[in-house]
């Protein structure tokens, strides 16, 4: 498309504005020596004199090169990169030159800082954590290479050790979200300051939950970042009077990270690096300019073959339309060349469709700034048209009338749209009234081109057939709402209406709620009959012997013979009827009654019903899904019934997405999963097709320009929040306002990193949890293919001693233990001598030796003693890695540890998140273990899921008396039988959230028992159905939010708050204590003691057959 779009000239008169400038912004996690100032952008490592000037570069690297540290005496730069396609320590001079990889452990490493010696570099990592939401804690690992030693602190964050080497100042927990303006929840936790000798802890007082980060020593004192004013400002805690004082008072933007070295402070704000001076309390920023060879970021020709994401066909199926990576794209079905319509790197054009006369296109696109609907030809050779569609947000679902004349959609509000193409105008109807994920309207023309089916929810939640009539504006209700009906499409006849019904809906129709979990639902297909007096398509078959044709004459054999092929065929067509396009008739009088189930097509979960030709339809099966979504990736059998054959066949496998050209003739289809391709067959085929048959083997290709695709991705981002947010008011935020603010950084994102950057940065304003920018296109990196052991390990004699191996336990089929499979005798105490013949000694860095080896046979050598004499060899795989050995080393350890508390009383079950894991945890361990008095339910580290209804409902049940037991001793059934009939205590913890505060809101709401430990995230809102950037990147902007039953909202950016606080501070940890789960036992045992649980004994028969004479 030979255009220049409004977001292409912002972002170029904004680039321009940004060289003018010369000063570079965005500019990112500073570190400061006496001489220089390290820093991150673009994704790469710089240095500059601490006045500011030009910037060197100290790595070009495409990949992730971050979190720079200057040595304590300024000659090297520690930073994280990730060269060997892992998160790894390396360091590099400050002259420049290769750099030096200090870890090789499959796991992320984030460097944090230094040893006050300058021997040491300081890294935060998730290794040797066995909770189930991996958590960090601190190493240290030796500049000269080596093993990595673990630091005391059994979780730690983000931190920095005094000079003296005798307090470490850190932040406990990792947040999910730091781009959170105002946040007061659970995960704002204070900066302790811990003395390593004792391991006792003084904590930085602060007001109002505030958030405090990045912690950094000068002298006795600590600087660090906090939003105790509502801005976060530098502030410094005075070691001896432990007062703390604001250093600076920003108001427009953050100050976001901090460090200090060389007696100042340096630190983030505005995309600028400032030096905080102690001793005048003054800031001063300083001007760097980077210039550098981004080759990322040069325009180039990429391909977008596996990025297809829209289909469409042509009338005939001569081409097909697809969406990639925002560009049109027309693929001929066998000759002719592959066109890009659009051209647009610096604009979104979405969902082509192809009208049913074959002579327009049309598609969505951005280029003015809002999303328009286009019209082209099919050659692409004339500029389009655009006609504007005031008051829409995202829309989805496009569809031409039969007649060419108008398009339909609907919009991220559930509205449903129709555009006259011919005038120019536009009409919005009422769609569904209820949002779901599933977005399933499925509206559909009529062959006449006057009615519009679709589905509709009522407020039963299950959805009805609803016609809408668009020359009137009147909706009529086809279906009575008793069903789940879904997926209407008009036959080509114009005589019946298809669609798919669910009598089994139940439960799954509230997709947000556990309970709603392997719910099986089918749908059968139904077809209804429109007009009165029109027969039934499945009139009763008999079988009849076929009468006699008459006999031929001379005469008409005379005649046939005088005429040509040519006069032959021209009288065939002649004869023929001429197309017509039928009136589709409605009456609604007992249309219900003309309803009809549609025979030998047995009932599954079906979706994504179509028609093709006459008495011809198509539908999708979903596999493998329990839960409410449909359709799922990677795709399912596709199925073709006819009216004629009364038969459903299989016509394709692994379908994610299909679509039937305008004469029913072709089906187009795109396959799911990594090997995604795009196939082109016969609809009509008298047998399905063969698999592979009509692969449509295409290049699609486009110019790519990063610059203009940023800034696009970036006005989408705006359009996104606007659009999708779950109140209108935005939190109070003036979005406009604050999009303007943010926007003077793009000129200066020079890698997709920085852009993920800026957008979450921007929606921290919104103050709202679940706000998540993620995913995208990044350079290409190595693969990392590490292996791990599944043990631990420590450095004993010059060698790795094992301390512990790691079994799968019991009952875990999906988890592998290398050293715990038969024939392998390794044990804990015994040392590891070689890898792959590769002798290991205590001064090497072990994962060295296991890089490269995840999931193929290496051979290791063994012996009880650190010498080779005696050894045994053997053949084991190491794992990618060992997060799940470790998770449920730490479930079982906890279960024992209350089984033995308790003396057996009690039972202990862990839940990992409110989604499918939780719920197979909760099922697993919950009722294994009914025959307990009580429970400690431990949901510490959940990750949240859905509405955890069916384990609370479970937790909080109650019995209504018994059956007798005729076996053994007459021990009695509860009725109910299955549940735990004593008191519950939950523990809880900041890294639970999401559904995670909702489970701990319900159980404390529902009044089952009390909360132990300390206040959950705070993060209760809901995201769904939001559309991908481009370039598959993500922007979540929340879609609900949880109130309380007295209309208030609740829970969201405060957490909830135990009945009994108990923090693990680390002294007590790191004595292999764990004191929020002691607690927990101590409180249910004193309920258990105060109430315990009644059974009652069998009682004598019943006399009712004894006479009373």
């Amino acid at each position: 498309m030979l255009r220049r779009s409004i977001i292409t000239a912002i972002a170029l008169g904004l680039t321009v504005r940004g060289v003018a400038a010369q000063e570079t912004l965005l500019l990112r996690q500073p570190s400061v020596s006496e001489r220089h100032i390290a820093f991150a952008y673009a994704n790469n490592i710089w240095i500059v004199d601490r006045s500011g000037g030009a910037a060197r570069r100290l790595t070009s690297f495409q990949g992730n090169s971050a979190q720079p540290k200057l040595s304590p005496d300024g000659k090297i730069v520690a930073f994280t990169g990730t060269y060997a396609g892992n998160a790894d320590v390396y360091t590099v001079p400050i002259e420049g030159g290769e750099p030096v990889r200090l870890t090789w452990h499959p796991g992320p490493d984030g460097v944090t800082g230094w040893t006050p010696d300058g021997k040491r570099v300081v890294f935060a990592s998730t290794r040797q954590t066995g909770a189930p939401s991996p958590t960090l804690r601190f190493f240290s690992v030796s500049t000269e290479g080596g093993p990595e030693e673990p630091m005391p602190m059994p979780r730690a964050f983000q931190g920095h050790i005094n000079a003296a080497g005798t307090h470490i100042a850190y932040r406990m927990a990792s947040s999910w979200d730091d781009e959170r303006r105002n946040y007061r929840g659970g995960q704002n936790k204070p900066i302790w300051v811990m003395n390593l000798t004792t391991f006792a802890v003084d904590t930085i007082a602060r007001p109002l939950n505030s958030k405090e980060l990045d912690p950094a020593w000068i002298g006795d004192d600590v600087y660090f970042i906090s939003d105790r004013d509502g801005v976060q400002n530098v502030f410094k805690y005075d070691g001896r009077t432990k007062a703390v004082t604001q250093m600076t008072k920003f108001t427009d933007f953050d100050v976001k990270t901090l460090d200090a070295g060389a007696g100042v402070v340096v630190f983030e704000q505005a995309g600028r690096l400032h030096i905080l001076d102690p001793k005048t309390a003054r800031a001063t920023p300083v001007s760097i300019t980077v210039r550098g060879d981004f080759s990322w970021m040069m325009p180039q020709w990429k391909d977008v073959s596996t990025r297809v994401t829209g289909l469409s066909l042509s009338p005939t199926g001569k081409r097909a339309l697809v969406e990639a990576r925002g560009e049109i794209f027309s693929i001929p079905a066998e000759k002719g060349d592959v066109r890009n319509l659009t051209h647009s790197s610096g604009s979104a054009e979405r969902s082509p469709t192809w009208s049913p006369d074959g002579r327009s296109l049309s598609w969505f696109s951005d280029a003015s700034g809002e999303y328009t609907l286009m019209i082209s030809t099919q050659d692409g050779q004339i500029a389009p048209r655009s006609i504007a569609l005031p008051g829409m947000s995202f829309p989805y679902t496009p569809a031409w009338s039969p007649d060419s004349r108008k398009i339909l959609f609907t919009d991220v509000g559930l509205k449903l749209w129709v555009v006259d193409v011919v005038a120019g105008t536009v009409k919005k109807y009422d769609g569904d009234p209820y949002m779901n994920p599933q977005r399933s309207m499925d509206p559909v023309w009529s062959p006449d081109s006057k009615w519009i089916a679709f589905a509709k929810r009522l407020p039963s939640l299950y959805r009805v057939i609803v016609v809408l009539n668009t020359e009137t504006g009147e909706q009529k209700q086809v279906t009575d709402g008793l069903a789940d009906a879904t997926s209407p499409a008009w036959d080509a006849s114009g005589k019946f209406l298809w669609f798919l019904a669910s009598t089994d809906y139940a439960l799954r129709s509230q997709w947000l709620d556990m309970t709603s979990y392997e719910r099986p639902r089918t749908k059968a297909l139904y077809v209804a009959v429109l007009k009165n007096g029109e027969p039934t398509p499945f009139t009763p078959e008999s079988d009849e012997e076929p009468t006699t044709s008459a006999p031929v004459t001379p005469a008409a054999t005379a005649a046939a013979g005088t005429q040509t092929p040519a006069m032959a065929a021209a009288a065939a067509a002649a004869a023929a009827p001429t197309p017509r396009v039928p009136t589709v008739t409605i009456d609604f009088e007992n249309l219900s009654r003309r309803i009809i189930a549609v025979p030998a097509v047995a009932a599954r979960d079906y979706a994504l019903l179509k028609s093709g030709a006459a008495g011809t339809v198509f539908f999708w099966e979903n596999v493998g899904a329990s839960g409410p979504a449909e359709p799922t990736a990677p795709g399912g059998p596709l199925y073709r019934y006819t009216v004629k054959d009364r038969k459903t066949v299989t016509f394709a496998n692994g379908v994610a997405a299909y679509t039937i050209s305008a004469d029913g003739k072709k089906l187009l289809y795109r396959t799911g999963g990594a090997q995604a391709a795009l196939f082109l067959v016969d609809a009509g085929a008298a047998t399905a097709p063969a698999a592979g048959t009509g692969r449509m083997a295409a290049t699609l290709r486009m110019w790519w320009d990063p610059k203009l695709e940023y800034a696009q991705m970036f006005e989408e981002a705006r359009r996104k929040v606007r659009d999708y947010f779950y109140v209108p008011n935005l939190h109070g935020t003036d979005w406009p306002k604050v999009v303007a603010q943010y926007r003077q950084f793009l000129p200066f994102v020079a890698h997709r990193t920085d852009l993920n950057y800026l957008l979450d940065w921007m929606g921290s304003e919104l103050a709202i949890g679940h706000s998540y920018v993620n995913g995208g296109d990044f350079p290409d990196v190595p693969v990392n293919t590490a292996g791990l052991l599944g043990a631990d390990m420590t450095v004993n004699n010059g060698r790795y001693q094992f301390t512990r191996i790691y079994d799968a336990e019991s009952w875990n089929p999906d988890l592998r233990a290398p050293l715990a499979a038969p024939g392998i005798d390794v044990k804990a105490g015994e040392y590891l001598l070689a890898v792959n013949g590769q002798e290991v000694r205590g001064t090497d860095n072990l994962f060295r030796f296991l890089d490269g080896t995840a999931n193929r046979q290496v051979v290791i050598t063994v012996n009880s003693r650190p010498t080779m004499e005696g050894a045994r060899r053997y053949t084991v795989v190491p794992i990618a890695n060992d997060q799940g050995l470790r998770t449920r080393a730490w479930v079982e350890g906890n279960r024992r540890i209350v089984d033995s508390l308790s003396g057996g009383k009690l039972a202990y079950v862990h839940l990992p998140n409110t989604g499918q894991g939780g719920y197979s945890q909760f099922n697993r361990y919950y009722f294994a273990q009914q025959n307990k008095q009580g429970a400690v339910v431990d949901e510490r580290y959940n990750g949240g899921g859905s509405a955890a209804d069916y384990i609370i409902e479970l937790l909080g049940r109650d019995y209504d008396g018994y059956f007798n037991n005729p076996a053994g001793d007459r021990t009695p059934f509860a009725s109910p039988s299955a549940g735990i009939w004593g008191p519950k205590v939950m523990i809880i913890n900041e890294m639970a959230g999401s559904g995670g505060d909702l489970m701990p809101y319900m159980f404390r709401r529902r009044k089952i028992g009390p909360l132990v430990g300390t206040t959950t995230w705070g993060g209760l809102v809901a995201t769904s159905d939001q559309a991908p950037f481009v370039d598959g990147g993500g922007l979540v902007a929340p879609r609900l939010g949880f109130f309380d039953r007295d209309g208030k909202w609740a829970v969201e950016n405060e957490g909830v708050a135990p009945d009994i606080e108990v923090e693990n501070f680390p002294r007590e940890v790191i004595a292999g204590r764990d004191p929020q789960l002691e607690r927990a036992v101590q409180e249910a045992l004193r309920l258990l003691a105060a109430n315990p649980p009644r059974v009652m004994k069998e009682p004598t028969g019943a006399t009712w057959g004894k006479r009373k004479n």
